[in-house]
């Protein structure tokens, strides 16, 4: 078993005249949860393609689970799994449908038994014989990552995992990620939102403007800022307080720090 699950050493990557990522470095730890936070642009999506293989990347390089993506790609691709922005479902199937599906699609003699299984770990029995068609935005995420856990990959990726979702279906897709590295898998997250790294993530990378400018346990960042102190009261600063300030907008904090 390798000590490192994923290890990123200087990837860059551009478009013609964009530079997405400039140089980024991290590691992951198998059996943890890693966001990967940053802004709209910042290059999380990039970073996932090229990790799960989709994409090349111009310089640099990598390895999930000891396989390098350059020399052992497809070794990469039977470790992993990828659920994007959006639920890559099939509409016209039914929940159970699209999990027997994916599992003959990856060779799995018991696909029905397979399918099952996780419609139960998913609480997603009762609507298992229904089109995906009819379902919430929250049950088509939670088929969606069952569909990812099919072939029990060691590390799953997940791009932005709770985009466009209400609260409630949000607090359940938290729910399952931390279950996954619960039973031993390893995760990376991407995420715009502060509270979702918070909630979630072992560790924490900020990625801005194509570089990680920080990256450390929700503890360890939050030392990057002088504690705030209100007469006998230590105020500790939060994640939102520590992103922003290191991304540059000193306005937004002293907003944040006001309750503005």
């Amino acid at each position: 078993m390798t000590t490192t699950a994923i290890r990123v050493q200087g990837i860059e990557k551009s478009y013609k005249d964009l530079h997405v990522l400039r140089g980024v470095d991290f590691e992951v730890a198998p059996g943890s949860i890693f966001a990967l936070l940053g802004s709209n642009g910042a290059g999380k999506t990039t970073m996932v393609k090229i990790l799960s293989t989709l994409l090349k990347a111009d310089a640099g390089e990598a390895a999930v689970e000891g396989f390098d993506l350059s020399a052992e790609p497809l070794r990469v691709r039977e470790t992993i799994s990828l659920t994007g922005q959006f639920a890559a479902v099939d509409e016209i199937l039914s929940g159970r449908e699209n999990l027997v599906l994916v599992a003959k699609l990856r060779h799995l003699k018991n696909s029905g038994q397979v399918a099952d299984d996780l419609l139960a770990r998913f609480n997603l029995t009762d609507a298992g014989p229904r089109r995906v068609a009819t379902y919430s935005g929250g049950m088509r995420r939670r088929l969606d990552i069952a569909m990812s856990l099919i072939g029990h990959p060691r590390v799953i990726f997940l791009d932005e995992p709770t985009t466009g979702l209400d609260p409630e279906a949000r607090l359940e897709v938290w729910q399952i990620v931390k279950d996954l590295a619960k039973h031993g898998t390893t995760v990376l997250l991407t995420t715009q939102y502060l509270d979702e790294a918070e909630q979630l993530a072992d560790r924490i990378a900020i990625l801005h403007e194509g570089r990680i400018i920080a990256n450390g346990t929700l503890a360890e960042l939050k030392q990057l800022l002088p504690p705030a102190k209100v007469e006998y009261i230590e105020k500790q600063p939060t994640l939102e307080e520590v992103f922003l300030a290191l991304v540059g907008d000193n306005a937004k904090v002293e907003s944040v720090k006001d309750g503005s």
